[in-house]
């Protein structure tokens, strides 16, 4: 991985196919939606046995995906726990991917598109029904919209994008009590039309 200005952009056909494998996607989110977990607690919770967890860990390490976490049970330091690493992580556009990098970074695409609508699907589902008294049964904000931009400037709408979430990131111990963690996505594709027709379309979001 090479450090670029707004962030780490991962190149590495290598570190590309170690992320890509689905059972380490799936580690990578349990640690980020769940926190800390020992490979016990991971073989588990996704229905694997511990050898094979540990194996996924250790190469999601390898690649600076995950780390060593302190114990999180005073009864089980002997157990090795590991947590997420958080960061700004980027992949090449497009017109700089190898053919061997555009395959597995069609099917890193496919398998994380498909994770955050899973996630998203299941979180609604379960969360309090109306009547409760959570008060995040609306934290689920959703847009549709288009904007016209040129390129240029759809790069900086993206680092405006970063910049603003980065503005939110804060240490543990800087999080004001009742926080919760929120999960974002942004996608943005260019219309197929031809350049110049039709005009910006009115954002809806609920």
């Amino acid at each position: 991985m090479a450090d670029k200005p707004g962030g780490t952009e991962v190149t590495e056909l290598a570190v590309l196919g170690a992320l890509a494998q689905p059972r380490r996607l799936e580690i990578l989110q349990h640690l980020t939606l769940n926190g800390p977990a020992t490979s016990a607690i991971l073989a588990r919770a996704l229905g694997l046995n511990t050898g094979a967890t540990s194996y996924h860990l250790r190469e999601l390490a390898r690649y600076g995906f995950v780390e060593d976490a302190p114990a999180e049970e005073p009864c089980a330091r002997r157990a090795r726990w590991w947590r997420a690493v958080p960061g700004d992580r980027r992949f090449p556009p497009r017109s700089r991917r190898s053919p061997g990098v555009q395959l597995v970074m069609d099917e890193l695409n496919r398998r994380a598109y498909a994770a955050d609508l899973a996630l998203f699907e299941q979180l609604q589902h379960d969360s309090d029904p109306p009547g409760d008294q959570d008060e995040w049964i609306d934290a689920f904000p959703y847009s549709r919209g288009s904007i016209r931009l040129t390129l240029p400037e759809l790069r900086e709408f993206f680092e405006e994008y970063i910049a603003l979430m980065n503005r939110y990131k804060r240490p543990d111990a800087c999080t004001p009590p009742g926080a919760r963690t929120v999960h974002t996505r942004l996608l943005a594709f260019p219309d197929p039309v031809l350049a110049g027709a039709g005009s910006g379309r009115e954002t809806d979001a609920s």
